[in-house]
């Protein structure tokens, strides 16, 4: 089997009054509403990395340890949004009452990012991602 690309990616949602206020209103992404609460788009680039993250590593990326605090829900995915201006992204998505697990900060790999859970139990990523940035690789 050689996989070409990834076709998909999405949350299961619970509460979509929830789920529509972060992705649709919050974070603007051009998703189109079925009658039965589908949210889609087939307007967005693909995904730039996939990855398996052990969530020790990203324990240590939102908390500095390698232990996800019993008292906050477990993710079981990632997802990143790579933004234009991460620092007004960030007082963004605070304003709007999302809790941060992390704000701003550079990751060892130069990466900034600014984390946080979304209603669905994914750790939502707002990065800055310079060797992702067609306007910052070498050609």
């Amino acid at each position: 089997m050689k996989i070409l690309f990834i076709a998909g990616y999405g949350p299961i949602i619970r509460n979509v009054a929830k789920s529509r206020n972060l992705y649709v209103e919050t974070l603007g992404l051009p998703l189109e509403e079925d009658n039965d609460h589908y949210f889609h788009t087939g307007n967005l680039n693909g995904a730039n990395h996939f990855a398996l993250w052990p969530l020790s590593q990203a324990a240590e990326s939102c908390f500095g340890r390698d232990k996800w605090p019993e008292d906050i829900p477990t993710p079981s995915s990632w997802l990143e949004f790579d933004v234009e201006d991460i620092e007004a992204a960030t007082k963004e998505i605070e304003a709007a009452g999302h809790k941060l697990l992390v704000a701003v900060r550079t990751e060892p790999w130069g990466q900034t990012v600014t984390r946080f859970l979304s209603p669905e139990g994914i750790l939502v990523g707002l990065t800055y991602t310079p060797s992702m940035r067609k306007d910052t690789k070498e050609t």
